[in-house]
């Protein structure tokens, strides 16, 4: 594995919490990061601008505290989002207040972050840039990232249409640092996949909607549960960029989510809602393909838990070579 000096000794799962619009916050980084996971949020979530400031200090006090309080226990580092777009106009202003706290992670979306990646590098700071093509990640690498999240087909939110198969054995022809797999992961098992796939985490972020620290209404939360991949469909209407989506939360604005028309890219702007009245994000909830496997809303550290049983039998069962594991009869 390619892990970072930055988590080293840090997580009790190769997992990062991904950062979702609205519904990513304090509450929610504090408890992935305790759980041993690394919590993230958008900095765009922190509204207005002064609240980021806000926020970091109580996520850094808090957790510092935490890691006094606990010296045997793997408390992880968090990650900040930062949408690099000529929509963000507030990207210069969050970028000096995370390098005044020197978030240890910062999470790029969209273009390649030169300028961001020489200000996190000033402290000592790493830089995690999403893709969903190779394209893309050998622009990143050229900037200087430190690491890829790879968002292949199935993820939630902005989504690419890549197999995991295809995109990780691509890159990894050319890069061997580190990554970070995203795409219908629910549960322990298919963390332990994603690393027999080639990617050193897994990035999961619908699986923490259903749980009791996201910031989202409990309708949105009860949805998770009630749905099934079939429930998803993938459109560019609502931010200009194609993303996956729930099919009640459409139907429940207003509009047939089998006959929806496309966004315009050129309008994009995250959060504004796109081509459609309805707000991304708000109105209109994300949602990856693996919500099949969502079936309750636990407090996050339950979750954890309960992922690291999971993927701790899935480990057991492939080193002892268990039949149930290859579809042998047993002896």
């Amino acid at each position: 594995m390619s892990v970072p000096a930055v988590l080293k000794g840090r997580l009790s799962l190769p997992v990062i919490g991904s950062p979702m619009f609205i519904v990513s916050g304090p509450e929610l980084v504090i408890a992935q990061c305790k759980a041993g996971i690394v919590g993230s949020f958008p900095a765009l979530n922190a509204r207005p601008a002064e609240v980021l400031e806000q926020w970091l200090q109580r996520i850094t006090t808090e957790l510092d505290d935490y890691r006094a309080q606990n010296p045997g226990k793997p408390v992880a580092p968090f990650a900040v989002n930062q949408i690099v777009h000529h929509s963000n106009d507030r990207l210069m202003h969050d970028m000096q207040v995370c390098v005044k706290y020197k978030v240890p992670i910062i999470i790029t979306s969209l273009r390649a972050p030169n300028e961001v990646v020489q200000a996190v590098h000033s402290y000592g700071g790493i830089v995690l840039h999403d893709v969903i093509n190779v394209r893309h990640a050998k622009k990143a690498l050229e900037a200087g990232v430190d690491g890829l999240i790879l968002v292949c087909a199935g993820a939630g939110g902005h989504a690419g249409t890549l197999s995991p198969f295809a995109l990780v054995s691509e890159v990894r022809q050319f890069f061997d640092g580190p990554i970070a797999l995203s795409g219908s992961m629910s549960n322990g098992r298919q963390i332990l996949a994603a690393q027999a796939m080639g990617a050193d985490f897994a990035y999961m972020g619908t699986r923490f909607i259903a749980t009791q620290e996201a910031n989202a209404v409990p309708e949105y939360k009860q949805m998770l549960v009630d749905s099934v991949a079939s429930d998803i469909v993938y459109s560019s209407l609502f931010t200009g960029v194609h993303g996956n989506y729930l099919k009640p939360s459409i139907a429940k604005a207003g509009m047939d989510p089998d006959n929806l028309p496309e966004g315009d890219k050129t309008t994009m702007s995250f959060g504004s809602g796109g081509a459609s009245k309805s707000k991304a994000w708000r109105d209109i909830w994300g949602s990856g393909q693996g919500i099949g496997l969502i079936q309750d809303v636990p407090p996050v550290a339950e979750l954890v838990a309960r992922m690291k049983q999971e993927y701790d039998a899935a480990r057991a069962e492939l080193l002892a070579g268990s039949p149930a594991m290859f579809g042998q009869a047993a002896e």
